[in-house]
């Protein structure tokens, strides 16, 4: 029993004890507890003590560099600008001396220059002089080379003061030049007096245009000739050479002819050969004219075939028709010899120029060269345009009226619609009315 009551004491005991024990331990907790917790709360003071004191230390280390920044910033920009400053002052000096260095530059390809463009006009003049001579040498070979061409022709002076040419037909006609061309009735190389004029030519060129207009004068028409009073025309040239043939043209006329051309029958035949022949229609009534052709039709005519033809007379319209073929020729010669090649020039100048009689100087003709190629017939006619025949002492070919036939020519050739003939044309007029009594009545 009391041992039961000794062993509830010890459990009471026991359990004080425990109880005290975990009162104790409570205690010791709560303690711990409160202690930790006092700990904690002074960790975390020292905590954020220690945090203020970064902080603190952060503002005053970050105030020191903003202080530092700033102050490095300032140092920067005034070294920026030092450096700028410097590297102003060296840019100024740098372009100082780029200014002096581009001077000089400058300077020597200037020098340079202008020692290449001396260089250069030097040779530009050398070159100049080179070419100047070559051009001398050519013109100079040209010249002497037409020049001798040239004086192939036979030259003939002529008194131009003394061919019956009035002053105011000069100024009337100071547009066209006038050449006679003249078929001498001679076989051999001669043009002196003694010889008719078979064929009788007035070529008119227009210098403003170039336009050629061919007029054959028929060769027994009855005209005035100084000297000799009226006889026919081919006699001029007989009494007086090439000298009053032109006067009496001019003074019968009214024309300003100062310049021929003569050649001989040989030298026609000559002149066609040497451009090959030329294209002619014959006619069944010339046929038998011209030894070779059996009948009509369009043939190429030798010099010989040519010379006969432009002499038919014995066939319709007799003389008349007889100087159509004339120009028909001549014609023919000049339309082929303007195309000419330079080597086909040549044979043909080398052929006919000596036999050919001229008083146009060659000076003269060298002008004429460059504008051969555009010269061009325009009209080809027959003068007198009204004509009768007449038996004196032997047959002429009267124009009737002179007066009139000369109007006429002047308004086709000329282009003077309103034209009235000098008072020497109207008085050789009269005086053929008077003596054959043809009129226009």
């Amino acid at each position: 029993m009391a041992k039961k009551e000794d062993e509830k004491i010890e459990v009471n005991e026991n359990l004080e004890n425990s109880e005290n024990e975990a009162e104790a331990e409570t205690t010791t907790n709560k303690e711990n507890e409160k202690t930790q917790g006092n700990s904690e709360i002074q960790e975390n003071e020292e905590k954020k003590s220690s945090k203020e004191k970064v902080s603190e230390e952060n503002i005053n280390e970050d105030k020191t560099d903003e202080e530092e920044k700033k102050k490095s910033d300032e140092e920067l920009k005034a070294e920026i600008e030092e450096k700028f400053a410097q590297s102003k002052k060296n840019g100024d000096e740098y372009q100082e001396k780029r200014r002096e260095e581009r001077s000089k530059m400058k300077k020597h390809h200037h020098k340079k220059k202008k020692s290449k463009f001396k260089r250069f006009l030097k040779g530009l003049l050398i070159f100049c002089i080179v070419l100047i001579i070559l051009l001398a040498l050519f013109v100079g070979a040209a010249w002497w080379y037409i020049n001798s061409k040239i004086n192939k022709l036979q030259y003939v002076p002529i008194n131009k003061d003394d061919l019956s040419i009035e002053t105011v037909v000069k100024e009337d006609l100071e547009d066209y030049r006038n050449i006679a061309i003249l078929g001498i009735d001679a076989r051999a190389d001669t043009y002196s007096e003694g010889n008719r004029s078979d064929g009788i030519i007035i070529a008119s060129i227009n210098e403003k245009t170039n336009e050629i207009k061919l007029t054959s004068v028929y060769r027994d028409t009855y005209v005035d000739i100084d000297g000799h009073g009226l006889d026919k025309l081919t006699h001029a040239y007989s009494y007086g050479g090439p000298q009053l043939a032109l006067k009496t043209l001019n003074k019968n006329f009214d024309l300003n002819i100062e310049e021929f051309v003569a050649v001989n029958f040989d030298a026609v035949k000559e002149i066609v050969d040497s451009v090959g022949g030329i294209s002619m229609p014959i006619t069944a009534e010339e046929a038998p004219h011209i030894k070779g052709i059996d009948g009509p039709g369009t043939y190429v005519l030798s010099g010989e075939k040519a010379l006969a033809y432009a002499r038919i007379r014995y066939a319709e319209g007799g003389d008349y028709k007889r100087t159509e073929r004339m120009r028909d020729v001549l014609t023919g010669v000049f339309n082929k010899v303007k195309n000419f090649n330079a080597r086909q020039m040549n044979s043909f100048i080398d052929t006919t120029f000596p036999k050919i009689y001229t008083n146009i100087r060659p000076d003269e003709i060298r002008a004429l060269i460059p504008q051969a190629a555009g010269f061009k017939i325009v009209n080809s006619i027959g003068w007198p345009y009204n004509v009768k025949g007449i038996t004196l002492d032997r047959w002429y070919g009267v124009p009737v009226t002179l007066e009139a036939n000369v109007t006429r020519l002047h308004k086709e050739i000329f282009n003077q619609e309103d034209y009235v003939v000098s008072n020497t044309v109207k008085q050789i007029s009269d005086s053929i009315v008077a003596k054959t009594g043809y009129t226009n009545e």
